[in-house]
């Protein structure tokens, strides 16, 4: 950041969902006379998804950007920093953020500093659904299912296998709250509608949807019972297959299997369940409450001046008395409004304000028309003027008018097209691959952190490393077969040495993350590694000491 920057007063915001969006929302209008304040947001995407509606991506009902809008278009003042958050540090007020393209972390300074991590897919205690099972929590989990369903209906054409054509038209969707429901519903929805139009080889009836939940009706903790039963009926009346008491034990690529040992065969199986706070949290010094933040009626973190938090990572105090507020939109936009408004007033010497907002309503689509809603906590609504209270009150709150144009296009022609069945193909080609370098171009720099280990297939690379008169002293060189940059990963440290081309060069590069998983679970290759890594160690430092002796 620039000196002029430094020297102003800064707000940090984490997160890129409703609560850290509105709150840089608001802070600008409640900061727009005050210079001498920054507000500036972290986050991993430079957009916002308006997550209400991610399941509808999946059906086809809206574009696949008709729910992003562009953060640089919403929030005029605050600088955006898009990046992964590495650590945080409370007592130097501090954020250190990962590296970009260039392997070097970036520290930000903070006077005021607001949490909205949110929550993470949490599957450590369920093993085979981190393989196996699709989660749906973002859009890119969105964009992912859509593109799976439609592969499994290309495949099951022309499938000749009876019972690998049911495998892949059987689909297990785990949760009974509103993710789980309204994605299977929208699901559901697709599949059906798709094989009516496009996939005529292949008939309704093939189709087999299924719901696990673990309670004895769906919805009933966000709704209650009535239109939990309702819901339920038009679910089923609609070919989805409820198991109630019942929970997704497992996954293995052909199966899902249900605690009891009940094993489903299936292709596609998508979890809802379970999500857990953002291990950011746990590793600072914070009160907490099973992970989440714990803060006051104003949303300061209890016993700081300086720190605040809001939605899902948050136990707010909800205001009627009664537990905390729940980790929904409506409640974090309101959150983030009453925050700029508290810290812009603890800015300037007044006290702040507490949270006022006890709810509007729950309300959860079921799917072609129809809805189940819950407003001001007593009028209960179902069926299709249920379903026209949900789209609209949804597209009033999309940011922007021309989200809200989109999505009413797209709404529209809804009615009257077929769904698109186009397959993206968006994967990248992995973590393991082949770089090309020429001859002085440099890998990695003395001082980088290590991400990446590194084989050499053609060419050659030298290692240098500066004496301390600042001039280049080369190590080693290394030709085929040889391999570099497991130091920094094996110690967790910053790169001790620079490595360049001396010829045109090709190397094998395996990331960070799926180095550290091939030695934690190949303990030789660890010590192998390890002991070249200590040789490599020793005689650089006796290569250095020469350099030092011949200079003298």
């Amino acid at each position: 950041m620039s000196d002029a920057n430094a020297r102003k007063r800064r707000v940090v915001i984490l997160g890129g969902g409703f609560g850290s969006v509105y709150t840089a929302m608001h802070l600008e209008k409640q900061l727009k006379r005050e210079p001498d304040v920054e507000i500036l947001l972290v986050t991993r995407e430079n957009y916002f998804v308006f997550h209400p509606l991610l399941p509808e991506i999946v059906s086809g009902n809206i574009g696949l950007f008709d729910t992003v809008s562009p953060l640089r278009r919403l929030l005029k003042r605050t600088t955006l920093a898009v990046r992964e958050i590495d650590s945080i540090d409370l007592e130097n007020k501090t954020v250190t953020l990962a590296p970009g393209f260039k392997p070097r972390q970036s520290v930000l300074d903070f006077d005021h500093l607001v949490l909205g991590l949110g929550t993470v897919t949490d599957f450590r205690n369920s093993p085979g659904l981190h393989e196996h099972a699709l989660p749906f929590k973002n859009l890119a989990d969105a964009v992912r299912l859509r593109n799976h369903l439609i592969h499994v209906l290309e495949e099951a054409c022309i499938e000749q296998d009876p019972a690998l054509r049911r495998q892949l038209l059987t689909f297990v969707v785990a949760g009974g709250g509103f993710s789980g429901v309204e994605v299977c519903a929208e699901l559901n929805d697709f599949l059906r509608r798709a094989i009516r139009k496009q996939y005529r080889s292949l008939k309704n009836e093939d189709v087999r949807v299924m719901l696990v939940h673990s309670g004895a009706r769906v919805l009933e903790r966000e709704l209650g019972e009535d239109l939990a039963l309702y819901a339920q009926s038009i679910l089923t009346r609609r070919g989805i297959e409820l198991r109630l008491h019942t929970r997704l034990e497992t996954a293995t690529p052909g199966a899902a299997i249900l605690k009891g040992g009940e094993r489903i065969p299936t292709k596609t199986v998508v979890s809802t369940v379970p999500s857990s706070p953002n291990p950011l949290i746990e590793s600072i010094d914070l009160p907490t409450d099973r992970g989440r933040v714990k803060v006051d009626e104003t949303g300061r973190v209890e016993g700081s001046d300086h720190l605040w938090s809001l939605g899902d990572c948050a136990v707010w105090p909800h205001p009627d008395g009664n537990g905390v507020c729940p980790p929904t939109a409506q409640y974090a936009v309101r959150q983030g409004e009453l925050l700029a408004g508290n810290i812009a007033a603890t800015m300037k010497g007044k006290e702040p304000k507490k949270f006022g907002f006890t709810g509007l309503g729950k309300m959860g689509s079921l799917g072609h028309r129809s809805a189940v809603a819950l407003l001001f906590d007593k009028w209960k609504v179902s069926g299709l003027f249920a379903w026209f209270i949900w789209r609209t009150v949804y597209w009033m709150k999309l940011p922007g008018f021309d989200r809200k144009l989109r999505v009413a296009i797209s709404w529209a022609l809804d009615f009257v097209l077929p769904p698109d069945t186009v397959q993206l193909r968006v994967e990248g080609s992995g973590s393991v691959g082949h770089v090309h370098y020429e001859p002085g171009e440099t890998v990695f720099e003395e001082g980088d952190l290590g991400d990446s280990f590194f084989i050499v297939l053609d060419g050659e690379v030298e290692v240098v490393k500066k004496n301390g008169d600042g001039q280049d002293h080369v190590l080693a060189h290394l030709g085929p077969g040889k391999y570099f940059g497991e130091m920094a990963l094996l110690q967790t440290r910053t790169r001790t040495a620079t490595v360049r081309c001396s010829k045109p060069t090709r190397l094998l590069s395996l990331k960070q993350r799926d180095f550290g998983e091939l030695v934690a679970n190949l303990p030789e290759l660890r010590a192998s590694f390890e002991k070249v890594a200590d040789e490599r160690s020793r005689d650089n430092e006796e290569l250095a000491e020469t350099a030092v002796e011949s200079n003298e």
